[in-house]
């Protein structure tokens, strides 16, 4: 029997040695396994369920309410010229939407190991699909924000949008490759110091707190302190993206500039460090 000849194409997959490789074309390929992967985060977030998709509404007008209660009504926090339920609602789904990306990109290589062990795809193709599972929370938890807006539009005359509002997808886009970043980053370090996947929680928590989600940078007085605020990337987009909406809050083109510099910075950085840990993470971990 004559021997079959073998195939005209085959698939050869080879170690990079370049540490800032990034293989666009290939995640490309694998963009049919990066929609299955977001479908299935969204389906196993309010699968079994009793509210469903409602959960995703839940958490920010929660915490928006306790916010109010707490730091507003009691402890009298300025908003600036802004309401207090528009002003902690449009910071909150924005600090949500960056807290999750980073909490749930953090971990991906120790919680995927024995399929990444196995199976060969773009490693990357799964924490770039957990940022698409938060933009989609991001997009349901804005419905939110444009409800409580639109009945400020209509009762408040000084809250207007402006030009700047047109700046929304790009800040939504810097917002999540920051995540995005910080999150390869803790994951690709977390394979030697393990003590990382404990203490980044932690430090997303009080990060918080040095950024305007409770108190616009207009309320601090002290220059030190508002100089802190500022060198935290996120502040500069929260305030933007109020500031383009709301018509009130604080707007800078060269602190928009250095968020989306230390953006593109640390996500070389990132991607540096994941290319080093990549071939030798299984083994490590």
């Amino acid at each position: 029997m004559e021997t079959r000849k073998e195939q005209d194409w085959k698939e050869i997959i080879r170690p990079s040695n370049n540490l800032l490789s990034l293989n666009l074309k290939e995640l490309w390929e694998f963009r049919d396994l990066l929609l299955i992967l977001t479908r299935r985060d969204i389906t196993a977030i309010y699968k079994q369920t009793i509210l469903g998709p409602l959960w995703f509404f839940l958490q920010p007008a929660l915490t928006t309410l306790v916010y109010i209660l707490v730091f507003s009504k009691a402890g009298k926090l300025s908003t600036g010229n802004l309401p207090p339920v528009l002003f902690y609602v449009s910071g909150l789904v924005l600090w949500m939407y960056f807290a999750d990306c980073v909490l749930k990109t953090a971990g991906f290589l120790k919680e995927n190991t024995a399929i990444l062990s196995k199976v060969y795809f773009p490693r990357l193709i799964i924490p770039i699909s957990i940022v698409m599972t938060n933009l989609i929370k991001l997009g349901i938890q804005l419905l939110l924000f444009f409800l409580v807006y639109v009945y400020f539009l209509v009762k408040d005359p000084s809250i207007k949008p402006n030009i700047y509002a047109l700046l929304f997808p790009a800040l939504t886009f810097v917002l999540g490759l920051l995540g995005l970043a910080t999150g390869i980053l803790v994951s690709s370090l977390t394979t030697r110091y393990k003590d990382l996947s404990h203490l980044i929680t932690f430090a997303i928590q009080l990060l918080m707190f040095a950024s305007p989600v409770i108190f616009p940078i207009s309320a601090i007085e002290n220059e030190t302190a508002r100089l802190f605020i500022q060198l935290n990337p996120v502040s500069g987009i929260i305030e933007a993206f109020r500031f383009g909406f709301l018509g009130g809050g604080y707007f800078s083109w060269s602190l928009l500039a250095y968020d989306t510099i230390f953006t593109l910075a640390l996500s070389f950085f990132s991607i540096l460090c994941f290319n080093a840990v990549e071939k030798k993470f299984v083994d490590t971990i």
